[in-house]
């Protein structure tokens, strides 16, 4: 059996000793030789209002450290399937937003050069942006744009703010669609609602293809009848998964810069987060987490646990396409 990256054991070690690091694993300085890159993205350069997510990785890393070795209900041990470490933060530019997006992309750009599957921690959602440039890279030069599962308050599709400027974290997938790195016809957004700034505000995205499943309707249909159709949407071609804090009701999940009241409860993000195996992820985020306006650590804890339910999900997919 290959020896893979292993984290720090709690029974040894206690979870407020030691370095900060994703899951306790060690950090790595390159990505080669990985299978799944933890990689943190401490930029919040396109929020429009409450920022703080910049400093996101920092405390889910710290957060991260209550996660243990194996998954309670699939029994899924990632660390022991995959080899998986921290690969540090990527470079950034808090104070100019095109060389900080040029910036993330070159670097995620060498990560997925190395053959590892990232996994990132925002950051506002205008980091996955770049990241989706970077993580489509082959596949567009073949005209084959990736799918996406975005679970969500908001749809993230508009089209400009502030006198024009096309790059805020209500823009990314807008400006992904336009790029040809994702194919509006295999997104599925689910958990949208709030107050939008005009009744046509998601015109745009619907008349692309996009499929937006609203708060309202995820409640009356659940979790199992949700992921069924989004799985079925995007289908086993390349998808790519992206997970905002916001997703989840603020009571649960207040740290976040815009939270919007009647959200997922994280059972049920759980719930659908491990419906997800049948998806073929080619990278994976979870964005949004803002510790200044968090409240004892529960919305970086939220972000820690999401990360690691998609972590077993991607490993236990590598370990399949690893015995074909």
């Amino acid at each position: 059996m290959p020896l893979y990256h292993q984290p720090v054991d709690a029974a040894e070690v206690p979870r407020f000793a030691g370095h900060s690091t994703f899951m306790r694993l060690p950090s790595v300085a390159t990505a080669e030789g990985l299978d799944i890159a933890l990689v943190g993205i401490p930029w919040d350069g396109g929020t429009t209002n409450r920022a703080g997510a910049r400093h996101g990785p920092r405390e889910v890393r710290n957060l991260s450290s209550l996660m243990r070795s194996a998954h309670h209900v699939s029994g899924i041990a990632p660390y022991e399937i995959a080899n998986i470490a921290d690969v540090g933060d990527l470079s950034v530019n808090p104070i100019n937003l095109l060389d900080g997006m040029e910036r993330i992309e070159k670097g995620m750009a060498q990560i997925v050069a190395n053959g590892a599957l990232p996994l990132s921690v925002g950051g506002d959602h205008l980091t996955t942006l770049p990241v989706l440039r970077s993580v489509s890279g082959g596949l567009r030069a073949v005209g084959n744009p990736l799918g996406m599962i975005q679970f969500d308050a908001h749809s993230d599709t508009n089209d400009t703010y502030f006198g024009g400027n096309r790059y805020t974290h209500g823009t990314p997938f807008r400006r992904a669609i336009e790029e040809g790195l994702l194919d509006p016809t295999r997104i599925v957004q689910i958990g949208i609602r709030g107050s939008v700034y005009g009744p046509g505000e998601h015109d745009w995205a619907k008349a692309q293809g996009v499929r937006i499943i609203y708060m309202e309707e995820f409640i009356r249909r659940g979790p199992d009848d949700v992921m069924a159709e989004a799985t079925q949407i995007v289908g086993c071609q390349p998808t790519y998964v992206t997970f905002d804090v916001d997703a989840i009701d603020p009571s649960m999940a207040p740290g976040t810069g815009t939270p919007e009241i009647g959200g997922l409860t994280t059972r049920e993000a759980q719930q659908m987060l491990r419906l997800l195996h049948p998806v073929n992820i080619v990278g994976a985020d979870v964005v949004e987490v803002a510790p200044p306006l968090d409240v004892g650590g529960m919305t970086a804890l939220v972000g820690a646990t999401v990360m690691f339910e998609l972590l077993c999900i991607i490993a236990n997919q590598v370990r399949q396409e690893r015995s074909g």
